[in-house]
């Protein structure tokens, strides 16, 4: 829909898309690894920052091996600690052989322009980055935002679910599907 409609497909519809592969004709454990090489095949090395927390960094990194590190740009941060998520990020294109620096890191959960300078700070030597400011870039009223996210929770009839890395933003309405997905992805309940 984004691409026929000339959107650039981020936030939101980027994870109802790795979602709804939860809920398409391949097996839940190769759904991610199904939602990657249909963004690849669809926009041909185009829109080539990849999606980390739909179901955890961790299980993102399992999926993300050689093949997909080497067909995109980089990676998203959309949730958890950003520092350690990047430095997880460099460890994983490292033990794979791909020098981080010719890849990029995008960060976009709940920046200011503070904590994008930091953030390059801390990275700059190591790999590229790129960050997406929306919120707190045009909301300088004074006035706390209210948090409107929507994410899928059901598709074609089933439930899929999105597990982050930062607590309170799994989104789901079926507690035994969030169960199984994070069995199967071996991802565990938060502390």
């Amino acid at each position: 829909l984004a691409k026929t409609l000339g959107m650039t497909p981020i936030g939101t519809m980027a994870h109802e898309f790795m979602q709804a592969f939860q809920a398409l004709d391949v097996r839940l454990r190769d759904s991610q690894k199904a939602a990657l090489e249909a963004w690849v095949h669809e926009y041909r090395g185009d829109l080539g920052i990849a999606l980390t927390d739909v179901v955890g960094m961790a299980a993102f990194l399992r999926d993300f091996d050689l093949y997909f590190a080497k067909l995109f740009d980089g990676l998203r941060h959309d949730s958890g600690d950003p520092y350690v998520w990047g430095d997880k990020a460099i460890a994983h294109y490292d033990k794979l052989k791909i020098d981080p620096k010719t890849k990029i890191l995008t960060f976009s959960d709940g920046l200011d322009l503070e904590k994008a300078w930091e953030l390059h700070q801390y990275f700059k030597d190591r790999i590229r980055t790129s960050f997406g400011i929306g919120t707190n870039l045009t909301n300088d009223m004074g006035i706390t935002p209210i948090n409107i996210v929507l994410k899928l929770v059901e598709c074609n009839g089933q439930p899929v679910a999105k597990l982050s890395d930062s607590p309170g933003k799994t989104m789901i309405n079926n507690d035994t599907y969030l169960a199984y997905l994070r069995q199967v992805f071996e991802v565990d309940e938060p502390e």
